[in-house]
């Protein structure tokens, strides 16, 4: 009986072996380099901007507006407005990112429409953000003659992180276990009742989570806001959403025009002096703490909303 001989000898297949670990071990180093030299990087930016921005924090600071006097200026119109902004891009994007995924993965025939509308969504998550400005600076201004105000803003970022949402929904119930659904089914439930009762409180950590990292782009772009007309010095603020007088809801606030937190940013880093550049990095500070409060609430609801059905 002949055997067939080996390719290579077992001398060179230990080599082999230990070449393939050494560069493996090599590969393991540059990436955990690569990493640290990132943190660095970023931990630096972070505690210049601590350093610089911290001891100009104060009551004022929040409660103040703008101001041509850096030691006077504040920034209340700056994140009032970006509040207000981002309750629009919510209310905007979460239903039709979740109506979108559902259509997408529950209903929708797998053909090629529905594969070109696919690939389309991947593609706008990497569209830049200056496109989306344009766009509704065509379609909401000059078109529909919106106005630039709150809601033209809330708008455009909800469609800027709309991509975001529908992918990170889609992925949420795809996590859901087929059982759940034959489950409901057998039981009788149609398929919309099966989607409602069983599989959406089992995605929604998922799809929540999505939202605020869209909120988290949303919260600190630029360019489309100042596309659309965002002021970059406003001393007032909007209508309240709430009031004492029946039917104590106001809608007038979303045609109010507004500034956020970046373009306030700007609007400081642009000038000369010194004292305005300790302001932008003081709302630095500030956008970073908004920023970790929507995902500390991420966390917060996924824990919370976190379905039994997965254990």
């Amino acid at each position: 009986m002949q055997f067939i001989k080996p390719f290579y000898s077992h001398a060179e297949s230990r080599r082999l072996v230990r070449n393939q670990g050494i560069k493996d071990k090599l590969f393991s180093v540059l990436g955990v380099c690569i990493l640290l030299l990132a943190l660095m990087t970023l931990i630096a930016l972070i505690s210049d901007l601590l350093i610089r921005g911290i001891p100009r924090l104060d009551w004022a600071f929040l409660t103040e507006f703008p101001s041509r006097k850096a030691e006077r200026a504040g920034i209340l119109s700056a994140w009032v407005g970006t509040g207000l902004v981002m309750m629009v891009t919510a209310a905007v994007a979460l239903p039709l990112g979740v109506a979108a995924a559902l259509y997408l993965e529950e209903y929708a025939k797998k053909n090629w429409v529905t594969l070109f509308i696919e690939i389309n969504i991947n593609n706008l998550a990497g569209v830049p953000s200056i496109i989306y400005g344009l766009l509704a600076l065509g379609l909401f201004i000059y078109t529909f003659s919106m106005g630039e105000s709150i809601l033209v803003a809330g708008l455009v970022l909800a469609l800027l992180i709309l991509p975001v949402i529908i992918v990170a929904t889609r992925e949420s119930l795809r996590s859901v276990p087929n059982d759940i659904r034959e489950a409901a089914l057998a039981l009788g439930a149609d398929q919309w009742q099966t989607l409602r009762h069983y599989v959406l409180p089992s995605a929604w950590p998922g799809i929540l989570t999505g939202l605020i990292v869209g909120l988290a782009r949303a919260i600190g772009e630029t360019a489309p806001v100042i596309t659309i007309g965002a002021l970059t010095f406003i001393a007032f603020l909007p209508p309240a959403p709430i009031q004492t007088d029946f039917p104590y809801v106001n809608f007038d606030w979303l045609d109010a025009p507004f500034s956020l937190m970046p373009i306030q940013m700007f609007n400081w880093i642009s000038r000369p002096q010194a004292d305005f550049h300790v302001n932008a990095a003081a709302a630095g500070v500030i956008l970073i703490v908004m920023t970790l409060l929507m995902n500390g609430v991420a966390i917060y609801l996924r824990k919370r909303l976190r379905s039994p059905y997965k254990g």
